[in-house]
């Protein structure tokens, strides 16, 4: 199969690039995509050397999929280009996300809802994915009400200038800034741009993107998104409010059962998820399951993911994934 990766040079398109590898995607022709000032750079794959092209050069060679991770201003405008010629895109930034024409996709939980005339594919945001993979198997057995979300996201979610910020704040070098405070020793309740409801944008993501996930806009959903001086992968406390009563038991056996989960759940030996324990993998983590005793039908648990893996490269790869399996790419 013919493969771009457009921001083959970023954080997420390097791990684009090690997901391929590592799950033994079918890649007959890797194009590698940068901005201009990359273009003729080169980059290895699966110990081939090769050059990054330009844009255009990419969509003239027409591939099958062209995993997208440069932003969303570069998904707008040349998603469509390259729809135009055949292609399948999976992007994962949030130009696509919530368009009415456009599906958002956590394979675990609604591959289904894919067609074969779908040209541009939504990864969704790194938080809610590992989210929906935990509460999906719990919602068709229980139904959902209401989550209530707090967030401990690593600096890789924001990119390579975060990483720099933080090594440089901890060894005391003065240096640039992604951030609006010092991020070493210190908690940032802000991710992404203010709204006028007071939320940031990220949280409302989260808010809208698992309604249009689960396919259920009557699930209430309220987060607050929290950045950690923290490399490896993100974290979630969540409260879940089912529509039924269930059993602690017969949850643990769910999870343990999900596709794409890990359930490390046992105080006993304290044993619970952490970022060290997602790094470089694939699975979503569940753990610290416990009955929230303020009021009835209500689950307290912690979930744990790589950002970089299955919050974006690895989702987007798993789509690719399903759409071979279909026949469809």
């Amino acid at each position: 199969m013919k493969v771009a990766v457009v921001g083959a040079t970023g954080l997420v398109g390097a791990e684009i690039l090690r997901v391929l590898a590592a799950r033994n995607f079918p890649v007959t022709e890797l194009i590698p995509v940068a901005s201009e000032k990359s273009v003729g750079q080169t980059i290895y794959f699966q110990d081939k050397e090769y050059a990054i092209v330009s844009m255009d050069t990419a969509i003239a060679m027409r591939p099958a999929v062209a995993l997208f991770s440069a932003g969303g201003s570069v998904s707008l405008a040349h998603a469509p280009r390259f729809a135009e010629v055949g292609t399948v895109v999976i992007d994962n930034s949030s130009a696509w996300r919530m368009h009415e024409a456009h599906k958002l996709i956590v394979p675990e939980v609604n591959a289904h809802v894919l067609e074969k005339t779908d040209k541009i594919i939504a990864n969704p945001n790194c938080s809610t994915i590992q989210m929906v993979v935990a509460l999906e198997p719990l919602r068709q057995r229980y139904g959902i009400k209401r989550i209530v979300v707090s967030t401990y996201q690593s600096v890789t979610g924001t990119g390579k200038k975060a990483v720099d910020q933080l090594m440089q704040e901890r060894q005391g070098i003065e240096g640039a800034k992604v951030y609006p405070y010092k991020i070493d020793l210190n908690v940032l309740p802000h991710i992404d741009v203010f709204l006028e409801n007071g939320y940031t944008k990220e949280e409302m993501k989260m808010v809208n993107e698992t309604q249009k996930i689960m396919g259920d806009r009557t699930i209430g959903v309220t987060a607050t998104t929290v950045r950690v001086p923290v490399m490896g992968g993100h974290s979630e406390a969540v409260n879940v409010e089912f529509q039924q009563d269930f059993d602690l038991a017969e949850i643990r056996e769910i999870l343990a059962k999900a596709e794409g989960v890990i359930l490390k759940d046992d105080i006993g030996k304290l044993q619970y998820p952490m970022p060290i324990d997602a790094h470089g993998r694939d699975e979503v983590w569940v753990g610290r399951l416990r009955r929230d005793e303020s009021q009835p039908n209500t689950l307290n648990m912690w979930i744990v993911a790589d950002n970089l893996r299955k919050g974006a490269a690895t989702n987007a790869v798993q789509i690719a994934e399903y759409l071979g399996r279909q026949g469809w790419v």
